[in-house]
Formats: structure tokens, sequence, C-alpha cells
């Protein structure tokens, strides 16, 4: 195919979304691909991504998303619920001129694009999951469920993040601390060994996540400088608009009530971590796809890679993207 000039350099702008301003990195021409990153990162984690989109003829698009970075910070866990960022979603494909876009996440990213696809195929002709496969809407209210995950001596991690300023009084007391022992508790060359504590989970008694983090080196895909633009952000803005979106977890369920067991029609990609327990605890989910997505075009597990994983393996999930994206129907 015949490949548009892309531009050479990332350009930052602003757009408006139903909230207020969402902040996104683009680069390249031709048809738009919107990348949305997970917990705890920014439209940095798209870095290697957005140059190779760009080659490859697209117009590549990383958000910032609700709470992040320089997007609005909306007071309050109501204005994080799915349904209202899958809006900002749409917002940002009309702002920049489109009717319609592939959708990329990445961690809860993932989610959100899985539900943006879901809600508004209009707007979103395919959608691309990194980390964390789609399971449909349904099942029991989620905070009930995880309250139990762990038992009596430990709590999971997603119940730790409810309580609104519990988990922030533990990482804004040492934020670029606390960011390295997490990139470093999921990356497969620096996450804990089978026979050492679980990271996901702390003791309940008085117990903090950054406990079982490693300590030393940064794992290989992470500089000091990716590691300074990371805490820089959070420094400034403070860890509650991201934890947000753990709180509205109950909000979506709610919300979502309507899709229960719905399908995502759209075509679609898979791209997992072999080491990442979220296509372990998920795997479920996974081997559900031929009825949860049945235009899934290939699930995919890249040996030896942790939860990070377009940062840890950039080269081959670049591929496997561009292989993807030039095979969808125009």
């Amino acid at each position: 195919m015949n490949r548009p000039l892309p531009s050479a350099e990332p350009h930052h702008r602003t757009v408006e979304g139903p909230a207020g301003r969402l902040h996104l990195v683009e680069q390249g021409s031709g048809p738009l691909v919107l990348l949305l990153h997970g917990f705890p990162e920014s439209w940095y984690s798209w870095r290697h991504q957005l140059p190779a989109l760009a080659a490859a003829g697209y117009r590549a698009v990383a958000l910032d998303v609700r709470g992040y970075g320089r997007s609005c910070t909306p007071a309050g866990p109501d204005a994080y619920r799915m349904v209202d960022l899958a809006a900002d979603n749409v917002a940002v494909v009309r702002a920049l001129g489109e009717e319609r876009a592939v959708v990329v996440g990445h961690d809860w990213g993932a989610g959100i694009a899985a539900t943006s696809a879901l809600l508004h195929p209009e707007a979103f002709r395919a959608v691309a999951l990194l980390s964390v496969p789609y399971a449909p809407p349904g099942g029991p209210r989620p905070g009930e469920v995880l309250a139990q995950v762990g038992g009596e001596e430990e709590e999971f991690y997603v119940s730790y993040f409810q309580e609104p300023g519990r988990a922030e009084a533990e990482m804004e007391s040492d934020l670029r601390g606390w960011l390295a022992g997490f990139y470093a508790a999921l990356s497969a060359d620096t996450m804990p060994g089978r026979d050492e504590p679980d990271p996901h989970f702390l003791a309940r008694a008085g117990g903090r996540l950054r406990d079982r983090f490693p300590r030393g080196a940064l794992p290989g895909w992470l500089t000091e400088e990716d590691l300074d633009v990371y805490a820089g952000e959070f420094e400034r803005t403070g860890m509650t608009g991201a934890l947000n979106r753990y709180r509205a977890m109950d909000r979506d369920w709610a919300d979502l009530a309507p899709y229960r067991g719905a399908p995502i029609e759209q075509p679609s990609l898979f791209i997992g971590g072999a080491l990442d327990a979220s296509t372990t605890w998920l795997a479920d989910a996974i081997a559900a796809f031929p009825t949860t997505l049945p235009g899934l075009a290939a699930a995919h597990l890249l040996d030896g890679c942790g939860h990070w994983i377009q940062q840890e393996r950039p080269a081959e999930v670049n591929r496997l993207l561009t292989e993807w994206l030039d095979a969808l129907p125009a």
C-alpha cells in the first residue's frame, strides 16, 4: 500500500471533552489509531508505538486518560465511570475531524477500549487489547467479590485502592520510589519469584503494597529518564484521579448491566505477556474469545514478557499491531 509521509515529531495538543480538557500526543497521517494507557501511566507509555505507527502510515494518537497527566481531573469517582471515559474517546475522534478510529488499549486502557467499542461501534471500527482480555459485562458486583480475595491475612490491591486517601498516603510519600517498585514488580526481568510474596497483595494488618516490591535495579525497559517523566506527572497531579478508575468499578457494573454478556463484534486483536498475572488470572476470558470476540484475528501470548507489554517488547508489539492494522478492511 502507498504510505503517506509521517509527521517528523510527535505533536502535543488538547481538545475539549465532555468534562473538560483532554491532552493527547499525535504523530503521522492516515487512518486514526487511538492509544489508551493504563495504571499508573500516561500517553508516554506509547512512546515506542507513536513513531512506528506513523511510519506505517497511520495517524497515531496517544491520550492522557481523564484523571492523568495534562487532561482534566474532575472530582469524585462518579466522574471516572467507563461510560464517561468512552464518551471522552468519541469526543477525541470527533475533535480530530474523524468519523471512525481503531482503538488500542493497555491495562485499564484495554477495558476502556473494549467498552468504547461495545458502546460506540459507529465510532470504533476495530479494537486491540493489550495485557487485559475482554470479559463481557455481568456477573456479581465487583466490590463484593474483590473484598473476599486474599482471605483473612492478605488484602488484594484493588480493594486496597477503594478507600479515598488510603493508597494515596502510601504512594505520595515517595512517588518516584513507589512507581519504580510497582513497575519492577510486574516486569518480567525484575518481578518476584514464585516462592516470594505476591506483590498484588498486602498484609491486612498494617501492610503496604511497597513492602513486597523488588528493590534495586530498574527493569530493562525503564530508564531513569523514563521514570522521571512518569514521576513528574504524578508528583504534579497526585494519584487520586488515577485511583478513581478503580473506585468506579461498582458504578460500571450498574451502568453496563444492559450489555450483560455482550460480545464485541468488530475486528479485534489481543496481545498479552505470558508472565503477566492478568493473562493467568483471566485465562477463562481468553478461552472464551471465540464467543466474546467473534471478530478476533489472533491472540498472542509473548513468552518471557510481563505486564508492561508495549514497553517491554516494543518491536514485537509494533509488528503485531501494524500487521493487524494493515489487514483491516478499509
